[in-house]
């Protein structure tokens, strides 16, 4: 994969992740593949060319034993996902895996996974997975039409031209026996993005949630499509994997919204995980300054997330570090935010 190699050299270079230990086991005994060292393989997830080289035999038919070999494998890094597991390189190592059956569309869309997994989480630069993305198109310099027309439908997407890379995903995949596959998830969001009001749609958009709970922005797409509370919980839930990504800003002015605030107030929105965190913080190191961050939240119209933060400072009024810092920031404040410094301080 030729157009490859720039690609995972940006990767490398823009993430700093490592796969947390608890899971180097699974992920050795699942992932590894291609010849790798099931050791390395865990240790070292590093991104690399995938191999352009399929298992054939000398009349260049592909070996059933390795089809069935690696199906499975791509079965079992399935079944992960839907465990609610996405580690860094488990997309590239799905992309090999497709390459030796000579799923070249699905190669192609696995690489894709794998970057918007990482751009998601704020481990990429938007420019950085336009250019990864563009880079694939010559994929393994072999000119395979079906690898490019993915190339294209990822563009499409990307760009936000729905009707168009709907058109050429169902095109690609629409045979592929895949419920809760990547494909899918992006045929949804393109179909919801034109018609949010697309009920077949919306309920299958819940129903492939599971396999799509670490990716930011599954749960950035529903949280525009829906509304009410579920918009608000889906914005929390991006919020919550990646509170500095790409999406959490207007997720935050998602959330403001649904609770009948300005999209403007976003901006003060904390997640509850984002509260606590923040508390803990504060209280661990016995600095109360580090609960500034939360003074725009409870300084805003009632709304559920500034009642659940009074609610979790409250405590705190009743120790005197914390209680002086409260009431001295209580003096130099107004309105809302005065009245309810006060309410905290009274232990």
């Amino acid at each position: 994969m030729a157009g490859g190699i720039n690609l995972y050299g940006v990767v490398m270079k823009r993430t700093n992740v490592y796969l947390p230990v608890v899971f180097m086991a699974v992920v050795a005994l699942v992932l590894a593949c291609a010849g790798q060292d099931e050791n390395r393989a865990a240790a070292e997830p590093v991104y690399k060319a995938l191999p352009a080289s399929t298992e054939k035999n000398s009349a260049g038919v592909l070996n059933p034993q390795e089809v069935e070999k690696n199906s499975s494998l791509l079965d079992e890094i399935a079944e992960l996902e839907r465990s609610g597991i996405f580690l860094r390189g488990m997309g590239l190592r799905e992309a090999a895996l497709r390459q030796k059956i000579n799923d070249h569309p699905g190669a192609v869309l696995a690489v894709f996974k794998e970057l918007s997994w990482a751009y998601g989480h704020g481990l990429l630069e938007k420019n950085d997975l336009t250019q990864g993305i563009d880079s694939l198109y010559d994929y393994d310099g072999q000119g395979r039409e079906d690898a490019a027309q993915t190339v294209l439908a990822i563009q499409a997407f990307m760009r936000g031209n729905w009707t168009e890379a709907e058109q050429k995903l169902i095109q690609i995949f629409g045979d592929v026996d895949d419920p809760d596959g990547y494909f899918k998830w992006m045929i949804l969001s393109c179909a919801l993005e034109k018609n949010p009001g697309d009920r077949k749609a919306i309920l299958a958009y819940r129903s492939i949630r599971a396999r799509n709970d670490q990716f930011p922005e599954f749960w950035y797409r529903g949280a525009r499509i829906f509304t009410g509370i579920i918009a608000a919980q889906y914005a929390e839930y991006c919020i919550a994997l990646a509170p500095d990504g790409p999406f959490a800003g207007e997720c935050r002015s998602i959330i403001a919204v649904s609770h009948g605030l300005r999209p403007e107030d976003g901006a003060a929105i904390k997640s509850k995980t984002e509260v606590e965190s923040l508390i803990s913080q504060a209280v661990s190191q016995g600095n109360p300054r580090l609960l500034e961050p939360l003074m725009p939240l409870i300084g805003l119209p009632e709304n559920p997330y500034t009642i659940y933060t009074l609610g979790a400072l409250k405590p705190l009024g009743a120790l005197p570090l914390f209680k002086e810092y409260f009431e001295g920031l209580a003096l130099k404040s107004r309105g809302r935010l005065a009245d309810r410094l006060i309410y905290i301080c009274r232990g």
